[in-house]
């Protein structure tokens, strides 16, 4: 079975649990795309993103990240424009659309994606390395199909 497949199946397979373990289920993700660091943050009732999980983060940033306003940061940009945000080296990014803390991560290759079903945001994830990197067409949407899966479950 090859590597998408398999991490397909086990988000599935982890995603089929009355109670998913959102902390396995993003550990399995970060490690098919040999990441560092990562976050899952589920939309609530007043339009904010809530940090469910993560991995890799320093705790002093935990904070800044538990609750994210859509269009702030790279989950906030990436939840209002509905598309994935990616960023070659978060260090070096000038565009505005990492927060300054993010620099504190470490991280440097960066993509965030919404979670999405029948046009309908549940959230977003967030995968970085600790390099600079260039996502593929192929590896962004695969974790674009990941936030799908995800969200068909909140759904």
């Amino acid at each position: 079975m090859d590597s998408v497949k398999e991490i397909k199946s086990n988000i599935e397979t982890e995603l089929n649990k009355e109670i998913p373990n959102w902390d396995n289920l993003l550990k399995m993700t970060l490690a098919h795309f040999d990441c560092s660091t990562g976050t899952l943050h589920f939309l609530d009732t007043n339009s904010l993103l809530q940090l469910k999980t993560q991995v890799g983060i320093p705790e002093f940033l935990i904070p800044k990240l538990a609750t994210i306003p859509i269009g702030k940061g790279m989950a906030g940009i990436a939840a209002e424009r509905r598309k994935p945000v990616e960023m070659c080296n978060l260090q070096t990014d000038d565009s505005g659309v990492a927060r300054p803390s993010a620099k504190d991560t470490k991280v440097e290759g960066s993509l965030a994606a919404p979670l999405m079903h029948n046009d309908k945001l549940y959230g977003t994830i967030g995968i970085a390395k600790p390099v600079p990197y260039d996502f593929t067409e192929s590896e962004t949407n695969l974790l674009m199909e990941i936030g799908t899966l995800i969200s068909k479950k909140l759904s």
